[in-house]
């Protein structure tokens, strides 16, 4: 088991350096000069010339990346050019909304498919399978920004239940900040859950035949006690994995969402930085997108582990 984790580690490191040697490329083969383009055309060449030296694109492509892993490893991500604070600093400004916003949409998400998923893969060929197997893949073909639309114009516009955008203001508290989220993460969380939904119904059925299946039927136990202790746990492998690329998905996918809603995270930060050519900015948001992303995938191999102990070995 300590080697699987070892060999997984180093596999995350790999990747990581990949990603952080991507994201540096992608900066210097940018058209243009990076300077320049940030600073603008009203810009003089006096203010390029300071501002390459401070990013360091006056020296060597070798040293440039030599320089930008160095300040990494200490935790810098860079200066924003336009919000005059440390990149660092931007993003954790930003994170709350965003990691409310994942983690309540990932919560709606399974809270519906999941038991959908086992209901259908039961009662499979039945009413209740052939209908919430359509409505999965319509909500999975509805763009969330839209149905994000359509809930801010019923429950927002016309009934006046939630807030139609923004997070609250500078004094709101903790519940009147959740309260902005809930249309938002509604959102998110019915277009997430088909996926889940439609995996969790194809890793029961793979199992609900198998011969232990049929054993602990024979033994007289109950079909909620077969079906949730023995195949769902054994299904539980391809659930936990599309569970966990979801959550890294709403990460990135609530950049629309956050945009629709008006809310001040992550995602906001990001299309800010685009259209202001913050590439200090552009540049540690992909990072910190694609560490999560890793991270996510890390802790999933953790919990094969945990559950399965096939994989132990």
């Amino acid at each position: 088991m300590a080697r699987a984790v070892l060999n997984r580690l180093v596999g995350m490191l790999v990747v990581m350096a990949l990603v952080v040697t991507i994201v540096f490329v992608i900066v210097r083969v940018t058209p243009g000069d990076p300077a320049a383009v940030m600073l603008g055309p009203e810009a003089t060449g006096e203010d390029i010339a300071a501002l390459r030296t401070r990013l360091g694109l006056d020296r060597t492509i070798g040293e440039q990346y030599v320089l930008y892993v160095a300040s990494l490893m200490r935790g810098d991500l860079g200066h924003s050019i336009f919000l005059d604070m440390p990149v660092t600093r931007a993003l954790l400004l930003r994170a709350e909304p965003t990691f409310f916003l994942t983690l309540f949409s990932l919560s709606i998400a399974t809270a519906i498919a999941l038991p959908v998923g086992i209901l259908a893969a039961y009662r499979r060929g039945g009413a209740f399978d052939q209908v919430s197997t359509s409505l999965a893949m319509f909500a999975a073909s509805v763009p969330s920004f839209w149905l994000g639309l359509v809930l801010m114009q019923v429950f927002a516009v016309k009934l006046g239940w939630f807030p139609t955008s923004g997070y609250g203001g500078p004094g709101a508290g903790f519940l009147e900040r959740m309260r902005h989220l809930v249309l938002p993460a509604t959102a998110l969380g019915l277009v997430s859950s088909a996926l889940i939904m439609r995996f969790t119904r194809a890793s029961l059925l793979d199992v609900l035949n198998d011969d232990y299946v049929r054993t602990a039927r024979a033994k007289g136990m109950s079909e909620t006690r077969v079906v949730l202790r023995h195949a769902l746990k054994n299904a539980l492998i391809p659930i936990l994995t599309v569970v966990g690329l979801t959550a890294a998905l709403l990460i990135s996918g609530a950049i629309v969402t956050e945009t629709v809603f008006g809310l001040p995270g992550v995602g906001n930060l990001i299309v800010s930085a685009v259209l202001r050519r913050d590439y200090p900015v552009i540049q540690g948001a992909l990072l910190v997108v694609a560490s999560l992303y890793v991270l996510v995938n890390f802790a999933i191999d953790m919990l094969y582990l945990a559950i399965d102990p096939r994989v132990r070995y």
